[in-house]
């Protein structure tokens, strides 16, 4: 039985997208069953394609992100998920805040599942330039590399 891990950042459309990919292809090079997904607190980006800048670092890691498109996270999703993972403090706390009685999801930060980053952040790259964004996808593929070991129970 695979499990499933929901990604979670403000708008969707930056670093929620990115380690979505990230653990898309971290777990298929484990050999790992995961459904992933990503979503955001806020509505504003909804049914847009991600950032142009995201998906060229993605592109430039090998990925096509291009056809992923925003949502905001819902109440079914604390249901539907085994993870969801901010990738900040904030839509953490926003995350636990509507996080419905009853609900199955483990909440966490992407890099509490990397060692000696716990509690960290990954940067919000949007108002950056092209080197904020290769910041981001580093820290979601080692933060992805670190979910897909616990996932798979190493």
């Amino acid at each position: 039985m695979g499990k499933s891990v929901l990604f979670v950042c403000l708008g969707n459309i930056c670093r929620s997208p990115l380690a979505e990919a990230a653990l898309r292809g971290e777990a298929e090079r484990l050999g790992l069953e995961v459904e992933v997904d990503s979503a955001g607190t806020g509505d504003w980006h909804i049914g847009h394609a991600p950032d142009p800048r995201a998906a060229a670092v993605a592109r430039r890691n090998g990925v096509d992100i291009s056809g992923l498109r925003a949502r905001q996270v819902g109440p079914q999703d604390f249901h539907r998920f085994d993870h969801i993972v901010a990738l900040d403090a904030q839509n953490l706390a926003d995350l636990e805040a509507m996080r419905p009685a009853g609900a199955k999801a483990e909440l966490s930060l992407l890099l509490d599942h990397v060692e000696g980053r716990e509690g960290q952040a990954v940067a919000d790259p949007y108002y950056g330039e092209e080197e904020h964004f290769d910041a981001a996808w580093a820290d979601v593929m080692e933060g992805a590399k670190g979910l897909a070991r616990k996932i798979a129970g190493r």
